[in-house]
């Protein structure tokens, strides 16, 4: 037995580096998006059913919680968006240095979040 194996990892002490949590977050995202989308798939069966499912929508996403619902979706779809490009260029052999890596991360993370806050604009 390895006496020198931890015993209890403490996973606070563990630092990703950028590049990491831009990937990680990118499979959030899709794991949001995948969830999301039952209730997309809600909302647009109930305003298909007829008049009144319409309506029953249209009053729905009025609220305040489903605004921040769609919000929350458009953000994780943007998200997974620009990470998948810059994955797809990884792809292609483009940033898969260190350091043009770390550059791709950090022009991932700026424009997600300009494009998150645009999509905050339209929605509400």
């Amino acid at each position: 037995m390895n006496s020198k194996r931890p015993v209890n990892l403490d996973l606070g002490k563990f630092h990703f580096p950028l590049p990491a949590i831009t990937s990680i977050l990118h499979r959030v995202s899709g794991i949001i998006i995948f969830v999301g989308v039952a209730f997309l798939l809600y909302g647009l069966d109930l305003s298909l059913s007829g008049e009144d499912g319409y309506a029953r929508v249209s009053e729905l996403l009025d609220s305040f919680l489903a605004k921040l619902i769609i919000w929350g979706i458009l953000s994780a779809l943007l998200y997974h968006l620009v990470a998948g490009i810059k994955h797809l260029l990884m792809d292609m052999g483009i940033a898969e240095e260190l350091e043009s890596g770390l550059l791709a991360s950090k022009i991932t993370i700026v424009v997600s979040i300009v494009l998150i806050i645009l999509a905050g604009v339209w929605v509400w």
